[in-house]
């Protein structure tokens, strides 16, 4: 990432200008045209205390006791009008801020969700922490935009206010102020700005990674203290976050050097003005008051011309921020340079029946062929199994018949997606009440709740209810409960969603054969096709077909009649 990057501008505006040209346009533009009339009312009142610090300062040196009083109460009239203007400007700034913000997250997690995108993210090494990009990266794009934009401007109503003024009083130095800024902005930009802004990068990365490692630990908290894993664990936390000391005190050591200039710059201001116009002043062609009202002139506009000099540090942070927005909205849908797949993909299509049509499959990277020209039907009630060793593509096959595997070629037709359902190993358990378990997906549906309460006995969970206060008391489930209890409430689902397909992959593997055997049964009798994943043979009698992954891409057919399982193909 370079200072002057010339794409810089580019990524911004393709984040930010939506905000400003569609639905909320209105609003938005409504209120910057007010914090625009704040500015001009601040700027109005900073020439004229200006002004008006001059004239008491004259009049003191002048010992004119009238004069300084009522420059003085005029002062204290400025004061009761501008404290108003300023509060109510803060006022507004935040509130358009706070509405970007939300328009601007909204749009993001709308394309972060949209045909299952945060998924594919997981896999995506380029993309580190999107949650960390949408919850805080666009908080600060939209805050440091506004920031900057309203600088910007205000640096131009003052440049435009107080040059008339120290134009008047020193054409001199008007012209080193000139030079001064120019000189100043080049020096920050080409000797500070390359590095800065590529370590304020890497810093949000490394804190992001840093933070991630912690809700790593208290999301795996139960695994890690049983396998007693938290030295390992420590170790590695340390070391993400040694990653991001290391960087930061790299960044500390480069904005040393920075605010070496800066304070350097800004103090110089204080003696230079005065050193310039001291001679007319001496002489008596100038009032006192006159060359404090210049030197006032001439920080104003100094600080007009200097925006990137006084700002830098933070425009750094800025870009850095930018990079990592930009990079997310390439990859979600929507944005004109976006994440495009590579040519061989798996093609979907709808369809009321399940048939796979010269599939191969292969791994994300296209480095491994997992299956090779796959072609099977599953008939509406000829339950298929799947089976295979460890690492053959058992559960690669189910994601690619649920759409989120792509890696490959050939087609699948699916049912659409209110007629299928999914089951993995380790069931969803979301944060909320034991009613919305057993509803999810479906927010929407009601249900009376003896038919709920019905359901729960059918899987064996007859007390789950009664055991937590009810359908509607909200508890961490994923903590409460075993995975067997798990794994029963998610066939639940099944039982009150009535899919006409349910995939299985392992979803009974921590349950007993007398309960697996149960909710099989359930299946069966709601005429729900069965697509199962597993490596016990007491579900066989469930399925019709036998699909077996051998290994090195290859792959066999059994009608169910007709399988035996390895174990007992090697019994004598």
């Amino acid at each position: 990432m370079k200072p002057a990057d010339r794409h810089l501008w580019q990524r911004f505006w393709a984040i930010a200008s939506p905000f400003w040209r569609q639905d909320e346009r209105l609003k938005a533009w409504g209120l910057l045209a007010l914090l625009i009339l704040l500015l001009l009312g601040q700027t109005k009142f900073a020439v004229m205390f200006n002004e008006q610090t001059g004239e008491f300062t004259s009049a003191l040196a002048a010992r004119d006791e009238e004069r300084f009083w009522n420059s003085i109460k005029f002062c204290l009239g400025l004061l009761v009008a501008a404290v108003p203007i300023y509060t109510l400007y803060y006022f507004v700034r935040d509130t358009l801020g706070i509405h970007w913000r939300r328009w601007l997250t909204h749009h993001f997690l709308e394309s972060y969700f949209s045909h299952r995108h945060f998924y594919e993210l997981n896999a995506n090494a380029g993309i580190d922490n999107p949650d960390q990009r949408v919850a805080e990266d666009i908080n600060t794009f939209t805050q440091r935009s506004l920031y900057f934009l309203l600088i910007f401007i205000g640096s131009i109503l003052q440049l435009a206010a107080f040059s008339s003024v120290l134009w008047s009083i020193s054409h001199e130095l008007v012209y080193f102020l000139i030079f001064y800024a120019t000189g100043g902005t080049l020096i920050t930009i080409f000797v500070f700005g390359s590095r800065l802004m590529n370590l304020n990068f890497h810093q949000l990365r490394r804190e992001a990674d840093f933070r991630f490692s912690l809700v790593r630990v208290r999301e795996n908290a139960e695994s890690i203290a049983l396998y007693r894993g938290e030295a390992q664990e420590l170790q590695q936390v340390r070391q993400r976050f040694a990653a991001a000391f290391k960087n930061f005190k790299r960044l500390i050591r480069s904005q040393m050097g920075l605010n070496f200039f800066q304070h350097a710059y800004g103090l110089m201001t204080i003696v230079l003005p005065s050193a310039i116009i001291a001679s007319r002043v001496l002489s008596g062609e100038l009032e006192v008051g006159r060359a404090i009202q210049a030197a006032g002139a001439f920080a104003a506009i100094l600080s007009a011309f200097s925006l990137i000099v006084e700002n830098f540090e933070s425009l750094s942070r800025f870009a850095a921020g930018i990079e990592r927005l930009d990079a997310l909205a390439r990859f979600l849908p929507g944005h004109p340079a976006g994440f495009a797949r590579k040519e061989s993909t798996i093609l979907s299509v709808d369809a009321p029946h399940l048939t796979l049509e010269n599939l191969t499959l292969q791994t994300p990277n296209y480095e491994r062929t997992l299956i090779r020209d796959l072609s099977l039907a599953v008939k509406p009630g000829a339950g298929l199994m799947i089976v295979g060793e460890s690492g053959s593509g058992k559960s690669s096959l189910l994601r690619a018949i649920a759409g989120i595997w792509y890696a490959g070629s050939g087609t699948i037709y699916r049912p659409q997606p209110n007629d299928i359902l999914f089951l993995p190993q380790q069931p969803y358990m979301l944060l909320g009440t034991l009613r919305s378990q057993l509803l999810y997906p479906h927010k929407e549906r009601s249900i009376a709740d003896a038919q709920l309460l019905k359901v729960l006995e059918k899987v064996n969970l007859p007390d789950l209810a009664n055991r937590f206060g009810g359908l509607d008391v909200e508890m961490d489930w994923q903590k409460v409960l075993s995975v067997g209890e798990q794994q029963r409430l998610a066939f639940a689902r099944i039982l009150i969603t009535k899919p006409r397909f349910a995939i299985l992959d392992e979803a009974t593997s921590a349950l007993d054969n007398a309960n697996e055997d149960a909710l099989y049964r359930l299946l069966q009798e709601m005429n729900t096709t069965l697509v199962s994943v597993t490596h016990r043979p007491a579900i066989l009698k469930y399925h019709q077909q036998v699909l077996e992954l051998t290994g090195n891409s290859a792959w066999l057919s059994y009608p169910a009649a007709d399988y035996c399982f390895k174990a007992e193909r090697d019994e004598p």
